[in-house]
């Protein structure tokens, strides 16, 4: 028997783009085995969109985890999860084009995701971003970058001064804890060795309009594009984004 053997390592990443596109950063946290952080980095990425900060998040954190330990990677885009898990072998298939016959969007970061996924062992798991008592690594993995979007400056760190959510975080979630409201649970996916994923129910977006008032958001019937051009998978959580239907981060943004 091997003492101290690692069995798995726990991780989340994220992205931020501030406009989207805009100033953009990305950001990952390693944790041991039960949970607890260990070390985190963030760097700036100048102008580029949230999916470009989502994707390098996912980069680098594989390229500063040991290959030979099994990874598990908490991530909030399923952009990110979907493109490296389901998408990727019809791409390849079909010479890097879309089924619409479109050049693939950040086809160098994911040829380099894709690299560094070879016969490793790596299961995505979907967590909903803030979200009341929601999941802590990716927590502070969107703070982290979202400082590096907006200061455009570079971090990394220990357990000892790991990024602390901003305290509006905190106090949505006691106000949230004083009515009641259903749970959904994360949809988790496993690449391995290349294999896709399957997936659940995604819980919905906390989105609001232009009214201030939560906005309507449902489950994608059929894969689709924002009209920010970035694409939506069938399941994906979508909303009203002007008089066509998109991503719930880019009906706040033009709220």
């Amino acid at each position: 028997m091997i003492v101290g053997m690692v069995e798995r390592v726990i991780a989340a990443c994220d992205g931020a783009a501030k406009g989207n596109p805009g100033p953009a950063g990305w950001a990952y946290v390693v944790a041991d085995g039960t949970g607890a952080a260990q070390r985190w980095e963030a760097g700036a990425l100048g102008h580029a969109t949230n999916n470009v900060g989502e994707l390098t998040a996912l980069e680098r954190l594989l390229d500063a985890t040991d290959r030979d330990v099994p990874l598990e990677v908490r991530l909030d885009s399923t952009y990110t999860r979907d493109a490296v898990t389901t998408w990727l072998p019809g791409w390849k298939r079909n010479g890097w084009r879309t089924a619409g016959g479109k050049p693939v969007a950040n086809q160098e970061l994911i040829q380099r995701i894709d690299a560094l996924l070879t016969d490793r062992d790596v299961t995505f798991v979907y967590v909903p971003a803030h979200q009341v008592d929601g999941d802590p690594l990716n927590a502070i993995a969107d703070k982290a970058a979202s400082d590096a979007a907006r200061t455009q400056q570079s971090a990394a760190g220990t357990a000892d001064d790991l990024p602390v959510p901003d305290p509006a975080a905190a106090s949505a979630a006691r106000t949230a804890r004083r009515r009641p409201a259903a749970r959904a649970g994360a949809a988790t996916g496993g690449r391995s060795t290349g294999a896709g994923t399957g997936s659940t129910a995604r819980p919905a977006s906390g989105s609001r309009g232009g009214s201030g008032r939560p906005a309507r958001t449902i489950s994608a019937r059929f894969p689709g594009t924002c009209p920010c051009s970035r694409p939506y998978g069938k399941g994906d959580p979508i909303t009203r984004v002007g008089e066509s239907w998109g991503h719930p981060d880019c009906a706040t943004a033009q709220g």
